[in-house]
């Protein structure tokens, strides 16, 4: 790391994955040790030894001059032992130690049994917090080392369950196309099956999940606190409804897509010989977001799982970040990862999630092909997830283009052309390197996906290389009356091109290569090389080299 590396890191403070630690009274071993175990336990990150809370550099003590050994005490000192990498730094005269500790897989301990992680307090600085064990089975669901939801219930057997509840789940496998051999299973068969009991040293004890689905709402609240769903409407700042609920996950869900059903409005429109329903919110959409904020939540953490609906759209939240290795920039094309392996198959094999395990593209899919934003996830953190799905007035034109194109190939519009068709519309003009971000693959797929919609008619592509630009087709902005909106962006023939740098010179008696890019709606490179045609077939004159070229006609 070079000083202007160091200075930029020192600017931005600390953060949840870096800690300043001060040297000037020799940081005592302990202290070292703890922080290090700190930093493992969350994200990983840099410990800057020498380094004041304010980001001040005061330099290393004496007795850690030498940073060879530091590596080797951390390793000695924590359990199971932390392999670092150190790097001596210097800024101005002063020399501090750069600790780089890797994220664990694992709780990691001081050797003397301290176990810490870092969290962020309420005005965003980070502190160090003791990791007590009632976190470890979230810390080990995050990393995907272990399944809450299939740990046995010691407090509770099997026949504390309510029978009433398996009843409810054989006719939700009858209403929503779930695994119908489960229905004749008899009930303890079923608990099996499912997952919903275990045995523990020949007494059958519900799981979790197991609880979650059988449970009464007095055992629900003694056990699980966090089983609780809130469903609200507003108005502006008025609240309509505020409905909380800590029942069964199936009586749950039941009761919230009545409330939900009952805020479903429809318009009809016409396409070809059809009337096609238009939804202000897509029920299938809903209940994917829906299931999966109950069965991806962290139920170790308190809080609810809330659905509001407001004049702008709806919003799911759920406890309980993204878990190991899903981000905002991988949901689309990740293997799925639930934080609750086995309620998450429970709710697949009762039929009330996608089975294939994507339904995130189901949600996507339900807001899109009408035209909508997309589903919105900025929002969430590493302590819930929140989605926002807008109820924005649909694109009737954009809704036609996606059936007619489905009817023409028999085939589901893929979520790929969604989004790129969505993005298009929006934004008119995008090339590789803008759409591969917004499907989350390579620019090479993207590119692969763009020249399918061109050979279809949907788009198409404007220059080469890697300015190459696409646009929606000439057919669709002519079905929808905006034939002067596509000139503007598919841009100008040759011919067109050279008359307008021949018009704007006539007007103004001189032209740059940056005024050509603007007024014919090129790269730089291209605009470079019309000008140099028009030079070579001795139209225009050039003056000056490089940035300072200009062109007058002959």
């Amino acid at each position: 790391m070079d000083d202007y590396q160091l200075k930029e890191l020192l600017a931005r403070g600390e953060t949840l994955q870096v800690e300043f630690k001060s040297d000037l009274k020799c940081l005592s071993d302990r202290d070292l040790i703890a922080a290090v175990v700190a930093l493992a336990n969350t994200e990983g990150g840099e410990l800057l030894l020498g380094v004041e809370d304010d980001g001040s550099v005061t330099g290393l003590h004496a007795n850690h001059q030498d940073t060879s050994g530091l590596a080797a005490l951390i390793a000695n000192r924590t359990s199971p032992p932390l392999s670092v990498r150190i790097e001596r730094c210097s800024s101005g005269p002063q020399s501090i130690a750069r600790i780089r500790v890797p994220k664990s897989r694992q709780l990691v301990a001081t050797s003397e049994g301290l176990l810490q992680r870092r969290r962020l307090k309420a005005d965003g600085r980070p502190e160090a917090v003791p990791f007590y064990p009632h976190e470890f089975t979230q810390r080990q669901s995050d990393l995907g080392l272990t399944d809450p939801s299939a740990l046995p219930l010691f407090d509770l057997t099997a026949e504390d369950l309510n029978p009433l509840e398996r009843q409810r789940i054989r006719e939700a496998i009858r209403r929503y196309g779930g695994d119908s051999t489960l229905i004749p299973l008899a009930d303890d068969e079923l608990d099996g099956a499912l997952g919903l009991v275990s045995t523990v040293e020949g007494v059958r004890r519900p799981t979790l999940a197991g609880l979650l689905f059988l449970g009464r709402e007095e055992q629900l609240r003694q056990h699980v606190p966090a089983s609780e769903v809130a469903f609200q409407v507003l108005e502006g700042t008025d609240v309509r409804v505020n409905e909380f609920f800590r029942k069964p996950l199936l009586q749950a869900f039941e009761e919230i897509e009545r409330l939900f059903a009952a805020r479903v409005t429809e318009m009809e429109v016409q396409v070809g010989l059809f009337r096609v329903p238009i939804p202000n919110f897509e029920r299938r959409a809903f209940r994917e977001a829906f299931v999966n904020a109950l069965v991806h939540r962290d139920y170790a953490r308190l809080g609810a799982v809330h659905v509001r609906i407001d004049g702008d759209g709806m919003t799911i939240s759920n406890p309980g970040g993204f878990v190991e290795g899903v981000t905002l920039h991988n949901l689309l094309v990740t293997e799925p990862r639930p934080r609750n392996p086995l309620l998450a198959d429970i709710a697949k094999r009762i039929g009330l999630a996608e089975r294939t395990g994507r339904g995130i593209d189901r949600i996507f899919e339900g807001l899109l092909r009408y035209g909508r934003p997309a589903p919105d996830y900025s929002r969430s953190d590493s302590t819930s997830v929140v989605l926002r799905m807008s109820n924005a007035e649909s694109d009737h034109d954009f809704l036609e283009l996606v059936l007619r194109h489905e009817e023409r190939t028999g085939y589901a519009m893929p979520l790929d052309s969604l989004i790129i068709l969505s993005r298009l519309r929006q934004e008119r003009r995008l090339t590789t390197n803008d759409l591969a971000p917004s499907i989350q693959k390579t620019e090479q797929e993207a590119r692969a996906a763009l020249e399918k919609l061109a050979e279809a008619g949907l788009v198409e592509a404007h220059g080469g290389g890697r300015a190459r630009a696409y646009t929606l087709s000439a057919k669709i902005y002519r079905k929808t009356g905006q034939k002067a909106a596509y000139i503007r962006q598919a841009g100008f023939d040759p011919i067109q091109q050279e008359q307008m740098v021949l018009t704007y010179i006539a007007k103004h008696e001189s032209i740059k290569r940056a005024d050509v890019a603007e007024l014919c709606r090129l790269s730089l490179p291209q605009a470079y090389h019309l000008l140099k045609r028009l030079k070579d077939e001795g139209k225009i004159v050039q003056h000056g080299v490089k940035r300072h070229a200009f062109y007058t006609r002959t």
